[in-house]
């Protein structure tokens, strides 16, 4: 398979994997009440199971790495695809909690590879001028999964229900991995673009040293638990709760607005590269800007929002949007601190803490819900704005110690 058009039908086939991975990150946000009610969850259940896909997505990037490298993007990609099929049937049909947790462990296994197994083929089918581009492009595409998984999914629940409409998404997951197995080659035949060096690798454990002692990429880690953590929080689970019960939404219009945020950071993204290098001129400044504001946009959660008049709330959810999208840097910053040798290895080890980022603040919220009593219309103001400075507080944190990292290709490796 050569040639421009089948590069581009390479990347579409793999596009549409990621969106579906996209889907299952954030479409707790508007069936979390249904879930609670049908399955009996407290608010701890339910931030566990949504935050243990985001564990599971995490501990995967350990040997995913290795796995990328031996086998290659494509066999990887199409094995856990399989993995989330299994799971995404299973959590459609759980009788009951249990159920629903293992059904969400197996999706997130199973979506783990996505990103990071087609940047991994990307590398050999585009050059390196090109893959920026590209990678931008995925990372955008892939947020289609947010549009679909907040009001389209809400108007779904709404006429077939919950299930009927994971059973779906979970048909589609199998029809998406075969083609991906059918169509995707890791390497072309011929003229390959590879944008790789030739030099030999340093060995995985060696790598792990040379990055997790890289003071930069700590305090970039630390930058990305809570970025991501912020976004999951709003987007993935408890921002639906939030707007039905201390704002007083039905379940349409809070995916009305929450589709407001995927559409923001879909602009963002495909802004980004422009915004970084005519604007800001910096990486670090790009970072500190996007993450600023979307600091000061989170703090209408522990209050302001429910006075807001609704357009308002609609742009700001929108702004919010395009503060998210800065964190996609985190991956430009990655790729301009170590060797391409090892860039895998450290792309993975950085998104070990974004993932455990979305999966360890999503279930702190949820213990800090739980403490409040819950009365007929759900929980009170108080008990989300209390658990909203989880992420708030970690990411005003994480953005003072960030003013001490280097600027990416500046200063000592």
């Amino acid at each position: 398979m050569t040639g421009t058009a089948n590069r581009w039908r390479l990347f579409g086939v793999l596009a549409l994997m990621y969106i579906l991975a996209y889907f299952y990150r954030i479409s707790l946000a508007v069936v979390a009440k249904d879930l609670s009610a049908e399955l009996g969850l407290s608010p701890l259940q339910l931030g566990t199971l949504s935050g243990v896909f985001f564990y599971v997505y995490a501990l995967v990037q350990i040997p995913l790495g290795p796995l990328l490298d031996r086998f290659g993007g494509r066999l990887v990609i199409s094995s856990f695809g399989l993995l989330s099929s299994a799971g995404g049937l299973l959590f459609a049909l759980a009788p009951g909690y249990g159920a629903a947790l293992g059904g969400r462990i197996l999706i997130g296994a199973g979506t783990a590879c996505v990103l990071m197994g087609s940047l991994k083929i990307f590398t050999h089918w585009f050059t390196r001028r090109e893959f920026a581009v590209v990678s931008g492009y995925m990372v955008a595409i892939g947020n289609l999964g947010n549009l679909t998984a907040t009001a389209p999914l809400a108007l779904a629940v709404a006429a077939v229900g919950w299930r009927s409409s994971f059973l779906a998404v979970a048909g589609l997951q199998c029809l998406v991995t075969l083609l991906v197995f059918g169509v995707v080659r890791d390497t072309p035949v011929t003229g390959a673009h590879v944008t790789e060096e030739n030099s030999p690798g340093i060995g995985m454990i060696a790598s792990w040293r040379i990055i997790l002692a890289d003071r930069t990429f700590q305090l970039l880690s630390l930058l990305s638990f809570f970025w991501y953590g912020n976004y999951m929080v709003l987007q993935g689970l408890w921002g639906g709760p939030y707007l039905m019960e201390a704002v007083g939404m039905d379940r349409s219009a809070a995916g009305r607005v929450l589709l407001f945020t995927s559409l923001g950071f879909i602009i963002g993204s495909l802004l980004l590269g422009r915004v970084t290098e005519r604007l800001f001129k910096s990486r670090k400044r790009t970072l500190l800007a996007g993450q600023l504001l979307l600091l000061l946009l989170m703090t209408l959660m522990l209050g302001p929002a429910e006075q807001l008049p609704r357009p308002l709330l609609f742009a700001a959810f929108f702004v919010i949007g395009i503060g998210v999208s800065s964190g996609v840097t985190i991956y430009l910053f990655i790729r301009e601190m170590f060797p391409v040798r090892m860039i895998a290895t450290a792309l993975t080890s950085l998104n070990f803490f974004v993932l455990m980022g979305a999966a360890a603040v999503q279930q702190l919220m949820g213990y800090v819900i739980e403490r409040y009593p819950k009365g007929a219309n759900g929980y009170p103001p108080q008990a989300y704005h209390r658990a909203f400075l989880i992420p708030i507080g970690g990411l005003l944190l994480a953005l003072l110690l960030f003013t001490q990292a280097r600027e990416p290709g500046k200063g000592e490796q």
